[in-house]
């Protein structure tokens, strides 16, 4: 076995809902970010990349037909470089980095492109097919934006509950107030901010043509805790306390990272990877799934919480994170999202893995070295993590 390591990490400033990315569609977002990321690299030879794997959750639309090889054509890469398409939910992007880790630690390859892309905005409604041939009724269009669709009437209602209300969910179980939901949510606005201002994400993103965003478009940098505490509950109308301010928004983005046996590439690495975990939970609980991932990545590492020094968290909601934060009390929270999370930067599902595991490489080797964790809940009842070391 042979170590893999993350050579670079490149994504796109993620654009809101409706916004600014939303006239580009996904398979031309995601060729643009894997054009750039091989741009930052003139001595590599594009034919030289084993494969591409993106991880993509929608699949319903533009991005339909295997985005990944879509974006392999369409970035002008040779021919010959293949791509596959993965789909893990909200982990679509973790999966697709994890994968390439196992070939490249296998000896399959030596070099590949892993990330995901996502554009919600342009994710199409879909209408099913009839039971029977000439309906004489309605039919009815179904959006693919988020969450469930045409549910299998075999499944258990209490599973098939809104994501939002799987977070009021945990609120309740937990004990998590509304107020510190609002302020949680708060200090990811002002980190994200901050670090933009510091440049702590400057290394890591790259334009897309035509389009005038520089900067992450769901940050409220001018958000206050009044403003906050405005929101009326989203998904619970009476007694609720999960709100838009306090729950990722709906985004479109692209991230890619390059994978590489040692000496792949002819620059250092930014980290190595050294271990993954995927579990499984009840699907109305998801957002804590994180817990027991990352609790078996650390233990296949032999690491503690004490050895690690970074933590990047996707948040979902701000209820899920603080869930997962309660049942972590070994954990320092200073060290989790120091550059913000997705209630300020966004969460494009197929793309928030590729971010979350490409900053935590880019924030290891700025600080010098150290170890970190990324983890994501996965809609359905599932989570994953993956252990790096710089």
């Amino acid at each position: 076995m042979t170590a893999a390591f993350v050579y670079d990490a490149v994504r796109t400033p993620f654009g809101r809902y409706g916004k600014a990315l939303a006239a580009v569609r996904p398979d031309d977002l995601a060729a643009s970010t894997l054009r750039a990321l091989v741009d930052r690299h003139p001595a590599l030879d594009p034919a030289a990349i084993d494969d591409v794997l993106l991880g993509d959750a929608n699949q319903a639309g533009e991005d339909n037909r295997n985005v990944a090889r879509m974006a392999v054509l369409l970035a002008g890469l040779p021919v010959t470089v293949p791509g596959a398409t993965v789909n893990r939910l909200c982990g679509s992007g973790v999966e697709a980095v994890v994968q390439a880790s196992r070939v490249v630690e296998t000896g399959d390859a030596s070099l590949v492109v892993a990330g995901g892309v996502e554009s919600m905005s342009r994710a199409p409604w879909v209408l099913p097919k009839a039971d029977r041939p000439y309906p004489a009724t309605d039919a009815t269009l179904v959006s693919t934006t988020l969450g469930w669709r045409l549910v299998n009437p075999a499944m258990p209602p209490a599973w098939t509950v809104s994501l939002g209300e799987t977070a009021e969910l945990l609120a309740e179980r937990f004990g998590i107030p509304r107020e510190e939901q609002d302020a949680f949510a708060l200090g990811s606005h002002r980190r994200a901010a901050a670090a933009w201002e510091s440049g702590a994400y400057a290394a890591e993103t790259v334009a897309v043509p035509g389009v005038a965003l520089e900067r992450d478009e769901s940050i409220r940098s001018d958000t206050t805790p009044e403003a906050l505490a405005a929101l009326a509950p989203a998904f619970r109308p009476s007694g609720g306390t999960v709100t838009a301010g306090n729950s990722s928004p709906l985004n479109d983005g692209a991230g890619m990272l390059l994978l590489g046996a040692e000496g792949a590439v002819d620059s250092a690495p930014l980290a190595r990877i050294v271990s993954r975990a995927v579990v499984g939970n009840e699907p109305d609980a998801f957002g804590i799934a994180p817990v027991a991932a990352a609790t078996r990545a650390l233990e296949r590492a032999g690491l503690s919480w004490d050895d690690v020094d970074l933590v990047e968290l996707n948040e979902a909601f701000a209820a899920q994170s603080l869930a997962c934060l309660r049942l972590w009390p070994e954990l320092d929270p200073a060290k989790v999202n120091v550059h913000g999370g997705a209630i300020a930067i966004g969460h494009p599902l197929g793309a928030s893995g590729a971010r979350i595991v490409g900053h935590l490489a880019h924030a290891l080797a700025a600080r010098g070295g150290g170890v970190g964790l990324a983890a994501i809940c996965i809609g359905v009842g599932q989570g994953m993590a993956v252990v790096l070391r710089a």
